[in-house]
């Protein structure tokens, strides 16, 4: 069986598992604040990590990226979700604290320039994937906007995202160790 860890999953825990959540009116498995460092588990436990929308409220998310890091087990896969930039998601919620596009994760990705220019973290991830989405898919020109923003991201994101945006972005990652 795998060992899954959901963190900041709130009222919403979904993927089976460890929940670690810092409000305990939720009841989480593991009471504990996302923004103190370590997290309370030992290097190497889990298999799937899930982080649904929670990046975003995080104080600093290159430590918590180094922390999913530690954590993971090398052949593990991190699942993440944050609202894109453009999303009426990211803006409306006074919580958030930042905003991401389809280049976020290549600050943590080997081989990317970011990563090597701007080593915000020790870290470093295989990018499975990184798709946009919508919570609440529609027919039509949505999905065709869907479809476009993820054959060319970056043309999405600097030329056509202001005028189509979508909700989320999801990315899958899988820690580089040793």
């Amino acid at each position: 069986m795998k060992a899954q860890l959901e963190i900041g999953a709130g009222n919403r825990k979904r993927h089976g598992g460890v929940s670690l959540d810092c409000n305990p009116s939720t009841s989480p498995d593991v009471v504990h604040d996302l923004n103190v460092f370590p997290y309370p588990f030992q290097d190497s436990v889990f298999d799937e990590v899930y982080a649904d929308n929670v990046l975003e409220h995080l104080e600093d998310p290159p430590a918590v990226m180094t922390e999913l890091h530690r954590i993971t087990k090398p052949t593990g896969t991190i699942h993440i979700w944050v609202p894109h930039f453009r999303s009426y998601w990211a803006a409306i919620d006074p919580t958030h604290k930042h905003t991401f596009t389809m280049a976020s994760m290549d600050y943590f990705t080997v081989g990317h320039d970011f990563h090597r220019d701007y080593p915000y973290s020790p870290a470093t991830f295989e990018l499975l994937s990184a798709r946009l989405n919508e919570r609440w898919p529609s027919p039509g020109l949505r999905g065709v906007v869907r479809w476009v923003a993820n054959m060319w991201p970056f043309f999405y994101d600097y030329r056509i995202s202001h005028l189509f945006p979508l909700d989320e972005i999801s990315f899958r990652l899988r820690p580089i160790k040793g």
